[in-house]
């Protein structure tokens, strides 16, 4: 059978878990190309505190997937938030998706295009008119997901090591 998933609205009390997936990304992003992601061990304090700050933020949007049955479980997270006209990127006010993660046992579940789907509706509500994202080029499952949903390539990141 499988377990229900279902995204909600994070609270205080889902930070530490939270914390653990943000870092988890950063390593996996690190792992990837140790010259593009840095990667400043301890991860997990410092992002228990920006993300605890931003659930008080208006414009921020944390959610959690959260695994159901008798012992109910986070499984991943998103993270987004509306964000104003940036001249330097060349970006229109957007919602912008920093974050999405899903725990290893759960991929392939759905719960990724469960918090994909909740994080736009909630940045569409919050009156983002279109929402943004990047990507780790080698992130072919997440490209796909993206695509489904409707994103498309709007920019290519290079990167020359000096």
């Amino acid at each position: 059978m499988i377990p229900s998933i279902k995204a909600r609205p994070a609270e205080r009390a889902d930070m530490p878990e939270v914390a653990r997936f943000a870092a988890q990304l950063v390593r996996l992003h690190h792992a990837l190309d140790p010259h593009r992601f840095m990667c400043l061990e301890p991860l997990e304090p410092g992002y228990e505190r920006w993300l605890t700050r931003e659930l008080e933020n208006p414009d921020a949007v944390i959610l959690v997937a959260e695994r159901g049955g008798a012992e109910p479980a986070l499984v991943g997270y998103a993270y987004g938030r509306r964000e104003p006209r940036d001249w330097m990127s060349l970006r229109d006010a957007s919602g912008v998706l920093h974050d999405v993660y899903v725990a290893e046992p759960a991929r392939r579940l759905g719960a990724g295009a469960i918090l994909l789907e909740a994080v736009i509706a909630r940045l569409r509500d919050l009156g983002a008119p279109r929402v943004v994202l990047h990507t780790a080029t080698q992130n072919a499952a997440g490209q796909r997901l993206f695509e489904r949903f409707g994103f498309r390539r709007t920019m290519v990141e290079m990167t020359l090591e000096l």
